[in-house]
């Protein structure tokens, strides 16, 4: 065992004490907190006690009209039981989604805390609101303090109490609420991880993450380190890691909420922890953000978290490749030929690599041939694989392809639900063309058009007919700006995805 390699001191895992929410059907005028908060739609204005609408009268429009993210503070003046009164724009009400809601909370939630509030209370309209409020102020509370202290000028919010209007649906939004708020902290969880540097986490403590999680919330784990690789002859990620002094491993986490005999859906992710791009190395600009090249990976630990906490009625298994992809003497080269894990295949894939900075998909080759060994009923894997990606839709929406259309519909609907947007992109035969190889079965490249849609081909290789989703998250995994709800870093893209869609798996 390498020196890298010897026990890890994990002190920097985000731990924070989780807010406590209470739902009720009181009045927010009931409430006992230093803030009440109302969404109010453009040009309308909300309703309630005299002593409530006298004040809203006081606001002009020109102050406040309930434009999207507009936010304002009225001090009560001892009028009302809340010191103060915040109301939250939602724009106009035929422009209405679930995530206006989200990023309206997320402001408020900002501004809580920057005022030093910890606790407030919410006017929510409908039972649907518990869920997209409780998920953007869990997700507005994470920040990245582990190595700077925290300002303290910024608040932790610890309370929130969702009031209600009707009582008879108190019970369906507790609920709502606590499945919400165990989602949203399990992607602050996969955030955690994710903005840490690579000097701290590298694959071995990746491993060691993976089974802290595993003691705590029930999940069986099984690392495989370089000697196990070896054995089994997985030569994706020994190619790729064979570069770093930082051997790599692949981390299996397996829950099983139902028979043993029905098939897990398989979790995959691409955990390169800091990608130097090997000996095709990248410019040195932004290549600090390489340290992101792992959310993948920190998706699948955070969904299963999520599916061990929330007890889901399946079997869920994650694989996580983890490396290092660094130049040196042992890295493997453009021209090299990798032969990838066979497992139970009748012959191994064959790679000519042109380009040692599209390892991604080279490690995923080998990860998603094991979660076909391991009898998967369907795979969705999550890679932040290509640039290319980022050119075609920005920060904004992953792209999303596959081999089964109901698999990838059901990401669409979710994307629809969560906020976490995806863009389908073809998978046609004239894109597995580009990949063939005059020397081996594949290239690791298919050129520079279509590159995103190549690196998916490559992928396809490995899937054979299991039913197969491929989430290209390299432009959502991490915000280079601070978003409402959403702080500069990671995202955790992913987590609240596909939770939704295995909580409504059929």
């Amino acid at each position: 065992m390498k020196k890298h390699d010897a026990c890890h001191d994990l002190t920097h895992c985000y731990n924070p004490a989780p807010m406590n929410i209470t739902v009720t059907s009181e009045s927010i005028l009931a409430q006992s907190t230093p803030a009440a908060v109302l969404f109010v739609f453009e040009n309308e204005h909300p309703t309630g006690p005299a002593a409530l609408t006298g004040l809203l009268r006081q606001v002009g429009t020109k102050e406040f009209n309930g434009a999207a993210k507009q936010l304002i503070v009225l001090h009560t003046g001892g009028k009302l039981a809340p010191a103060r009164l915040i109301l939250a724009g939602l724009g106009k009400r035929t422009g209405f989604t679930p995530e206006v809601l989200r990023q309206a909370t997320g402001l408020v939630v900002k501004k809580l805390r920057s005022s030093g509030l910890d606790n407030a209370a919410v006017a929510l309209p409908d039972l649907a609101a518990v869920s997209q409020v409780v998920d953007a102020a869990t997700l507005a509370t994470y920040s990245f303090t582990q190595f700077k202290p925290v300002n303290g000028d910024d608040t932790p919010l610890r309370a929130l109490t969702l009031c209600l209007p009707l009582r008879s649906q108190l019970n369906a939004a507790k609920e709502a609420a606590r499945r919400a708020q165990i989602i949203a902290e399990s992607s602050n969880y996969a955030r955690s991880i994710g903005d840490l540097p690579g000097n701290i986490v590298y694959p071995a403590v990746l491993a060691d993450y993976a089974k802290k999680l595993a003691r705590e919330v029930g999940l069986k784990c099984t690392v495989l380190d370089k000697r196990a690789l070896e054995r089994g002859k997985f030569g994706g990620l020994l190619a790729v890691g064979g570069g770093s002094a930082r051997d790599p491993r692949l981390i299996v986490l397996e829950y099983r909420g139902t028979a043993a005999s029905k098939k897990p859906v398989a979790l995959v992710g691409k955990a390169i922890t800091f990608d130097s791009g090997g000996i095709s190395i990248k410019p040195s600009d932004k290549m600090d953000e390489m340290k992101f090249d792992k959310c993948g990976g920190c998706a699948t630990l955070g969904l299963m978290r999520a599916v061990a906490l929330l007890k889901l009625p399946l079997n869920v298994t994650g694989i996580i490749a983890a490396a290092e992809n660094m130049p040196s003497s042992t890295s493997y080269r453009p021209g090299d030929i990798v032969t990838s894990y066979r497992g139970k295949d009748k012959r191994a894939v064959t790679i000519e690599v042109l380009n040692t900075d599209a390892e991604g998909r080279i490690v995923l080759g080998d990860a998603l041939v094991y979660a076909r060994q391991l009898g998967a009923s369907a795979i969705i894997d999550f890679a932040t694989l290509t640039g290319a990606c980022i050119i075609a839709l920005g920060e904004y929406a992953a792209g999303l392809m596959g081999n089964d259309e109901k698999l990838q519909e059901k990401l669409r609907a979710a994307a629809d639900r969560t906020g976490e947007r995806v863009w389908p992109l073809p998978l046609w035969q004239d894109y597995k063309d580009k990949i063939k190889s005059d020397v081996a079965d594949i290239k690791n490249t298919g050129g520079r058009y279509g590159g995103a849609i190549t690196a998916a081909a490559f992928l396809a290789k490995y899937v054979g007919d299991t039913p197969w989703a491929h989430l290209d998250i390299a432009g959502t995994a991490w915000a280079t700006d601070n978003r409402p709800y959403l702080a500069k870093g990671a995202t955790g893209f992913g987590v609240r995805l596909v939770m939704d869609v295995l909580c409504n798996w059929r």
